[in-house]
């Protein structure tokens, strides 16, 4: 990078959310840059390859609300990506198993038929299930009309419009089932998908909850060709609009003048320098770092500095010999106490509880199962799929003090090697238990840590979650911020985690920089991008090879 490029916007980090709010700049004609500190774009939408047979999903497991009109489509095809992307459907009568002891549930793409089940599984509690789903079904479509509407909503008027998020939205998913005097067993059904999230019920807010059971209930899907695709697509009509992705660029500082942004700097000495600074990193630290805690109020930077962070996962990655036949996500617990599991966990993570042990909960997505046409995912007959746990917050018990992102070494350390080792066999170990015996058909395994999971997006703790605490339970920063010109994109802002809710703080914040409501006009059906001046597509288009960096200067 030359020593002083000028561009329109800067885009720090190419997640899905820095993804979309450059496309949407570069489509209103603004020439954008995005920097990216590692080698390939896409975020926690990235794929890796192994043996020149498989290609694992980082972060894309399913997305929901892929229907006609759905949130994400919408977004991508308002730049132009009609038909470029594609999603198949999963099972919408059971896209979801949730197993616990003594009881199992299909999740369907269905209100009424999901409360059925519940009252099969749990008929002692059916009032409270009924009084639950109507809170929870009536608030998601409540935040999801705010999403697409023409404009916000008055205060004076927010009873009227949105009852159930004035009544509920704030609390915590806990408050909500005491109100509807729930049993421990209908508590841990209802929450099983909690993962999703990374939040226990006393911390989620019934808003993120309703949000995200919302989203899947109006249908599950999975990006054909996998995650990378919507990456690369988004690319394509950022290039095609002018604008550039450099890669192994580390942005060290977010340059701020006179309390407006100039630009950036990055960790090789060069400078480049635009009005509009878009971060989609971890906004811890694009706050005390990249902007620097000394510049900050008071208030924001103590609340920044304390916020607490959704926990992290870690994921074995397997790939098998045989057509394990698996199509379904699985979500299995191994006791019936989802609200323990989760005070275990944090026990663990603060050093009062036992780290260790039996896996107690495991999530298992299925590629192969999701997308059998396309042939990178593995050979045929054969299963490409992901076993993911929950771990508790904190490095201590991986053997180190700090995280990749400040330095830390770790991969040779002995005791993180250990526990890398512990948890990839008790996961193994629990996989067997919920699927059957598989191990005889291995052809590759490899475990990511929350370590693993830092060292290539930065996120603090290794959570893809971002804060489960700002200041107070629920609160997220808005995509503007107090620096004029700076604003922040991802899964750390009130729009959510997830793809989707990453891609609407996208567009959102695309909005906000050009003034104009974006998500309301291309729901609407309008097209903003022009597809006819995307690339054409040879045979054997890459994805990953589309993500990869631009090479050679840039235009100043």
């Amino acid at each position: 990078m030359s020593a002083a490029e000028r561009w329109d916007a800067i885009v720090v980090g190419s997640g899905i959310g820095g993804l979309v709010c450059a496309a949407y700049l570069a489509v209103a004609g603004k020439r954008v840059l995005v920097a990216e500190q590692g080698g390939v774009a896409g975020g926690n939408s990235h794929v890796f390859r192994r043996r020149r047979a498989y290609e694992f999903d980082v972060g894309v497991h399913y997305l929901g609300d892929c229907g006609p009109d759905g949130l994400l489509p919408a977004i991508l095809n308002g730049l132009g990506l009609r038909g470029r992307l594609r999603y198949r459907e999963m099972n919408p009568d059971g896209f979801d198993r949730i197993v616990i002891p003594g009881a199992t549930l299909d999740m369907p793409a269905d209100w009424e038929t999901y409360r059925k089940r519940l009252h099969e599984a749990c008929p002692g509690d059916a009032a409270g299930i009924d009084t639950f789903l109507a809170v929870v079904s009536g608030l998601g479509a409540e935040r999801r009309d705010a999403i697409v509407a023409a404009e916000d909503i008055p205060m004076a008027e927010l009873a009227r419009h949105a009852p159930q998020s004035v009544a509920w939205g704030r609390r915590t998913l806990a408050e909500l089932f005491t109100h509807c005097a729930l049993s421990t067993r209908a508590r841990t059904l209802l929450a099983a998908q909690s993962p999703n999230y990374g939040m226990a019920p006393d911390e989620a807010t019934v808003a993120l909850h309703a949000t995200v059971t919302d989203h899947y209930v109006r249908g599950a899907y999975y990006p054909e060709g996998g995650g990378q695709t919507l990456a690369a697509g988004l690319l394509e009509v950022i290039r095609a609009h002018g604008g550039a992705l450099r890669t192994y660029s580390t942005v060290s500082r977010i340059t701020v003048e006179g309390g407006r942004a100039r630009g950036v700097e990055l960790a090789d000495g060069s400078r480049a320098v635009a009005p509009v600074v878009v971060s989609n990193a971890d906004y811890r630290r694009t706050m005390l770092g990249l902007v620097g805690e000394e510049r900050l109020p008071r208030r924001l930077a103590a609340k920044t500095r304390d916020a607490r962070m959704a926990l992290p996962w870690a994921a074995v990655y397997v790939a098998l010999d045989v057509d394990n036949e698996q199509h379904a996500n699985l979500w299995w617990y191994r006791g019936d106490d989802i609200e323990r599991f989760y005070r275990d966990l944090r026990a663990a993570g603060d050093g009062t509880g036992a780290a260790g042990g039996e896996a107690d909960f495991l999530f298992a997505s299925f590629a192969s199962g999701k997308d059998p046409v396309t042939p990178r995912i593995c050979p045929p007959g054969h299963s490409n799929f992901q076993l993911m746990t929950l771990c508790p917050p904190g490095f201590e018990r991986w053997g180190v003090t700090a995280g990749p992102a400040d330095g830390e070494k770790y991969r040779r350390n002995p005791a993180y090697r250990a526990e890398k080792a512990r948890l990839t066999e008790a996961v193994l170990n629990a996989a067997e238990e919920a699927l059957g015996p598989f191990r005889d058909h291995i052809t590759h395994l490899e475990t990511a840590t929350p370590l693993t999971h830092e060292r290539y997006t930065r996120s603090t703790g290794g959570t893809p979650f971002g804060m489960a605490h700002w200041g107070s339970a629920g609160a997220r920063p808005d995509t503007a911020t107090f620096v004029e010109g700076l604003y922040v994109a991802g899964a750390n802002t009130r729009y959510g985690n997830g793809i989707t809710g990453s891609a609407v703080s996208g567009i959102a914040c695309a909005g906000q920089i050009l003034g104009r409501r974006l998500m309301h006009e291309v729901h609407g059906g309008a097209t903003l991008g022009d597809a006819a001046v995307l690339p054409r597509r040879r045979p054997g288009w890459d994805p990953l090879d589309a993500s990869r960096g631009d090479d050679g200067p840039l235009a100043s």
